[in-house]
């Protein structure tokens, strides 16, 4: 998904994105969470002035994604760090900051949003992908989303509950779930994106 959609299908859904990521000089982009590295990659290979770096704190997963990089042709333009996202030495550094399918995992994804924040410049964006599913609770779901109850209950929430405190939120997160960390993180708006997709929902989070 994120080598055939996110630049050609997902990223024009955010007005201005686009715009950022070709401009010149080059803009930066950080990819927080970024596991192996196919998101950053993503990027990299989508949008060919930009430079991109992923920050993880597993080790193995942070050399997966730079042999990842290299083998995909854009080891010159993405760098990957085994570093927190709160590091201030990262503050204020990006044009873009993004976050895959990672919130839902961390035990602190208020901390992790905070971190987010600082990150842009004045003008940055910062998005934030995860699943999507309902707003609400319902004994009535859609396949898709018992699919992810079984994964929030074999794996992700038990990944989110590793270290305490923790909030323990699970493959479920649901918009109104997430709206309130952004706001404890000191967002000011978060907005959910006209972009379709089966299995993700796009968040824009302003202020």
């Amino acid at each position: 998904m994120f080598v055939n959609l996110l630049a050609d299908e997902w990223f024009p859904g955010l007005p201005g994105l686009v715009q950022q990521l070709r401009a010149d000089p080059p803009a930066t982009a950080a990819d927080v969470g970024c596991g192996t590295g196919w998101s950053s990659i993503a990027i990299a290979r989508g949008f060919p002035r930009a430079a991109v770096v992923g920050l993880d704190l597993d080790e193995r997963s942070v050399a997966e994604a730079q042999a990842n990089a290299v083998s995909s042709g854009v080891g010159d333009r993405v760098r990957f760090e085994v570093r927190d996202a709160a590091d201030p030495g990262l503050a204020g550094g990006f044009d873009v900051v993004c976050a895959f399918e990672t919130i839902h995992d961390m035990c602190d994804p208020v901390g992790a949003l905070r971190a987010m924040r600082a990150l842009p410049k004045e003008a940055g964006t910062v998005l934030v992908v995860d699943e999507r599913v309902a707003d609400s609770f319902t004994t009535d779901v859609e396949d898709g989303e018992r699919f992810q109850w079984g994964w929030s209950a074999l794996h992700c929430l038990p990944c989110a509950m590793t270290k305490e405190p923790a909030a323990g939120t699970g493959t479920i997160m649901r918009t109104p779930v997430l709206r309130d960390y952004a706001m404890a993180a000191g967002f000011a708006n978060l907005e959910v994106l006209p972009i379709e997709n089966d299995f993700w929902r796009f968040y824009r989070l302003d202020g």
